[in-house]
C-alpha cells in the first residue's frame, strides 16, 4: 500500500500489533510440534495452547474449559447457531432462532439455510437508531424458541446493541440460548459476558490486531453444541483438527492487549468519531446513518450519498488515496443495496449509497482533517453526476 493512502477500513482488518507479529513468528519458528503429541515437543506445544486458552478466559472473565479456539468469527457463528439447531433438531424437538434484520451475514446466512431445513426464524426489526428493541425479542419468544443471536455492535453503521437487557429477559427463559457475535465491540466498548448472561460469545482475531485465521467461541459449561466436524478430540471435540498453535498464541496476546487498552483506546477513538462528524455532517449531499451517541460504538462512521452508487464514491476516495468500505467486507462485492440500511432507513437510495469509515486509535486528527477534506473534494466533483 502506498505510503500516501490513509487506512480507514479497520472493521474489515486490522494491521497486526508488532508484539503479534513476533509472538507468532517466534512460535512458528519454535515450536512446530504437534501439540496433541505426547513426546516432549508435543508438550510443549500443548503448554502455549494451554497459556493462551487461560490468557483469553482471563481477559473475558470465563473459566478456560469455556473457550474453544477456532478459524476465525465465521466458524464461531456457524458453530453456535448450526450447533445450537442440530443439537435439538437429533433430540426430535421443534425449533425457533431469534435474530435481528442486521446480522452479519455469518449469522444471516446460517439462519437462513436452517429455514430451508424446516427452522422457524424470526428476523426481528430495528429503529432509527439501527437497534433491537428488547421488548421485541421477548415477544417473539415461543415455548420452541432454543437460541436468539444478536451482535453487540453492527459492523455496518456501529449500533450498539442492548444486549444486556436482552440477557437480563432471557434470564426468565433458561431453555434458551443467548448467542452474541462480538466481532466489533471487543476492544472497543466494555463486554461483560457474565452480566449480561451471554452462553456463546464469538470473536475473530484479525479485528483486534491479532492473526486472519484464528477466532474464539465462547461456549457456557452448561451449553451444548452438535459439532459441525468430525476427527480428532481437539478443543473438547467440537473442532477437532491440528491447532494453529501460532496463530492461537497470537490471537490471545491480541485478546489481552485489546481489553487492556479498551478505556484508552474509546476515549481517543470518540475524539476522532466527533471530529470527523462534525465536518462530515455538514456536507450537504451526505447523509450520516450511525446513530448518535451513547448508541454508537467509537470506530464506526456510516455516510450515505443519495443517488451516488457507493462503489464509486470508494474509488473516487481511493483516488483521493483514502481507503474505506461499503458494506462488510464479506458483502461488499455483491453491489447491492446494504441489508443493514434497508432495515434501519427503509431507503433505497441510501441503502445503495452507504460508506462506512472505521477508525483505529493509531489514526490521528491530521488524518481526520484529511479524510473530511477528501470528502469535500469527492462531493463536488460527483454532484453533478447524482442520479436523480
Amino acid at each position: 500500500m502506498s505510503t500516501t493512502q490513509l487506512y480507514f477500513d479497520h472493521c474489515a482488518s486490522t494491521l497486526p500489533h508488532p508484539d503479534v507479529i513476533r509472538t507468532v513468528a517466534e512460535v512458528m519458528e519454535q515450536v512446530y510440534a504437534n501439540p496433541s503429541s505426547i513426546h516432549g515437543a508435543g508438550g510443549q506445544a500443548e503448554q502455549l495452547l494451554r497459556r493462551a486458552r487461560e490468557v483469553v478466559a482471563r481477559a473475558l472473565q470465563v473459566e478456560p474449559e469455556e473457550i474453544l479456539f477456532t478459524s476465525g468469527a465465521t466458524e464461531s457463528n456457524n458453530l453456535a447457531i448450526f450447533g445450537i439447531a442440530k443439537t435439538h433438531q437429533a433430540a426430535g424437538k421443534p425449533v425457533h432462532i431469534i435474530v435481528s434484520e442486521i446480522e452479519h451475514a455469518s449469522v444471516y446466512k446460517c439462519v437462513q439455510q436452517l429455514e430451508q431445513e424446516g427452522v422457524e426464524v424470526t428476523y426481528l426489526p430495528v429503529d432509527t437508531n439501527g437497534r433491537v428493541r428488547p421488548e421485541d425479542v421477548e415477544a417473539a419468544i415461543r415455548p420452541h424458541t432454543v437460541l436468539v443471536s444478536i451482535m453487540h455492535v453492527n459492523n455496518e453503521m456501529g449500533a450498539i446493541q442492548p444486549v444486556g437487557e436482552i440477557g437480563q429477559i432471557l434470564r426468565r427463559y433458561p431453555k434458551v440460548t443467548f448467542h452474541v457475535d462480538g466481532v466489533q465491540g471487543l476492544g472497543k466498548v466494555p463486554v461483560r459476558l457474565a452480566e449480561w448472561g451471554v452462553d456463546l460469545y464469538s470473536l475473530s482475531g484479525h479485528k483486534i490486531q491479532g492473526p486472519r485465521g484464528a477466532g474464539v467461541l465462547v461456549k457456557r459449561k452448561h451449553i451444548m453444541l452438535q459439532p459441525l466436524m468430525y476427527g480428532g478430540a481437539q478443543e473438547g471435540e467440537l473442532r477437532p483438527g491440528t491447532e494453529n498453535v501460532p496463530a492461537i498464541v497470537g490471537l490471545a496476546k491480541a485478546v489481552r492487549l485489546a481489553v487492556e487498552g479498551q478505556a484508552e483506546r474509546y476515549n481517543k477513538l470518540t475524539r476522532l468519531r466527533q471530529s470527523a462528524l462534525e465536518h462530515l455532517s455538514q456536507l450537504k449531499p451526505l447523509v450520516v446513518n450511525s446513530p448518535a451517541d451513547p448508541y454508537s460504538a467509537p470506530h464506526i462512521i456510516n455516510i450515505s450519498f443519495p443517488g451516488m452508487k457507493s462503489e464509486v464514491v470508494v474509488h473516487a476516495l481511493e483516488q483521493k488515496g483514502i481507503i474505506v468500505s461499503t458494506q462488510s467486507a464479506c458483502s461488499s462485492k455483491l453491489h447491492k443495496p446494504s441489508r443493514v440500511l434497508l432495515a434501519m432507513t427503509h431507503d433505497s437510495k441510501r441503502a445503495s449509497s452507504g460508506i462506512r469509515i472505521s477508525l483505529d486509535a493509531s489514526n490521528t486528527e491530521m488524518e481526520i482533517d484529511r479524510l473530511v477534506k477528501s470528502f469535500k473534494e469527492m462531493t463536488e466533483q460527483l454532484q453533478p453526476l447524482v442520479q436523480r
